[in-house]
């Protein structure tokens, strides 16, 4: 695998995990700014609802520039952007920082996948893709414990602190070694909204959505989850979220693998089913030992994941002439999945109890498994239909 991939996929790795960090130093953050919790939960609504709309807003504004420049220029305000939250002691301008963030972060995300499948043959995109989703889904997933050790020995600005000092280290990677990319074709703003008339491709899309919904229904709220089902120590607490997240980062290699091997169509659908089975493991599980049901979790965390390659990979064969608006598109759902499966979750628990997230968050998946089948199933548009007639021809492959 070339090695400039690996340097994208650190990047993307650390854009990545200022989103969920504040998730278990909320309290210290309440107490420092002298706001509540749920004042200081804002910060983690404001970045996915930010990061969700701007990007392919951004993506398009940007389309013109050279892909290395742009990189390099969105790495210093993400960085600038995590220096004001680390100085400030302003509600509103942390609020804003966040924004901010949220908001250079998208278009670095989608140009990390892009240029990644760039710099491989054909038969090596859907692991490249995987290694840079490593990189993703392990800054999600260990954001919250990072967040929770450094925030908790150094105080809760210095998270933020790291992050900028690890920005300004791939800035220097990314400038060092990766070389000039030419922007992919100008394609007008009215003929990308045009894909959403296809109902393979908006299908398409809701996989993600429906996947990130669910699983964020429980993984938003697996400490008290697992605090109330097994009444474990903070210590063992800590080895279940590192088990989480070594089996997340791990499922985004192996997702690229399947995709590469088996192929899109039986990789979206074997793993999406198999997602929705494992939550209600999970729940199955808890009722019979601690040991059983980290296997469990441990398989619903690498399937979590799994699915982003081959989905990747199926959105870029739908519409190939589109690609940064597709993988922009679908970042923007997978965040707006993060934030309803929050607010369902919560719903959830203050409704009847969080013994019901899982089998909740299963449903959720399920509905997704059903999406898939029906964006797999679609007629490709007509060249007529559907704005770039190339795409159409290369789903029809599938």
């Amino acid at each position: 695998m070339n090695f400039r991939v690996y340097i994208l996929a650190i990047a993307a790795f650390v854009v990545g995990m200022v989103e969920l960090i504040v998730g278990g130093i909320l309290n210290l953050i309440a107490d420092d700014l002298h706001i509540s919790v749920s004042s200081a939960g804002q910060f983690i609504t404001i970045f996915s609802v930010s990061f969700a709309i701007s990007g392919p807003i951004l993506i398009n504004l940007t389309s013109r520039m050279e892909r290395k420049k742009l990189y390099l220029y969105t790495m210093v305000v993400f960085m600038l952007s995590n220096l004001i939250i680390t100085f400030t002691s302003s509600y509103g301008a942390i609020i804003a920082a966040r924004a901010i963030s949220a908001m250079s972060g998208s278009v670095i995300v989608v140009l990390s996948v892009t240029m990644a499948a760039s710099l491989v043959p054909a038969s090596h995109k859907g692991r490249a893709i995987g290694i840079i989703y490593m990189g993703i889904s392990g800054s999600l997933v260990l954001g919250v414990p990072l967040g929770i050790m450094i925030g908790n020995a150094y105080g809760w600005r210095a998270p933020f602190l790291v992050i900028a000092l690890l920005s300004l280290l791939s800035m220097a990677g990314i400038a060092l070694f990766t070389k000039r990319t030419a922007p992919s074709p100008v394609v007008p703003l009215r003929e990308q909204l045009s894909l959403l008339k296809n109902s393979k491709i908006i299908s398409a899309q809701l996989i993600v959505f429906l996947m990130l919904t669910g699983h964020l229904t429980l993984y938003g709220y697996l400490q008290p989850y697992v605090e109330s089902t097994f009444s474990v120590s903070p210590g063992m607490m800590s080895v279940v979220y590192f088990l989480f997240g070594i089996a997340a980062v791990s499922g985004g290699g192996v997702g690229g693998w399947i995709s590469d091997r088996f192929g899109t169509k039986r990789s979206i659908l074997t793993i999406v089913a198999c997602f929705s089975v494992s939550m209600f493991l999970v729940m199955l599980t808890a009722q019979i030992s601690i040991w059983v049901f980290l296997i469990a979790m441990m398989i619903w965390s690498a399937l979590s994941w799994a699915i982003s390659p081959a989905q990747q990979a199926y959105l870029l064969q739908l519409a190939p002439d589109h690609a940064e608006t597709q993988l922009s598109l679908n970042s923007s759902m997978l965040h707006l999945g993060i934030a309803l499966g929050s607010v369902i979750g919560s719903t959830v628990i203050s409704q009847s109890s969080v013994a019901n997230n899982p089998w909740v968050g299963g449903i959720i998946a399920a509905f997704a498994f059903a999406v898939a089948a029906f964006s797999l199933t679609r007629r490709s548009a007509s060249a007529k239909e559907q704005a770039a007639p190339a795409s159409s021809q290369t789903a029809d492959q599938l």
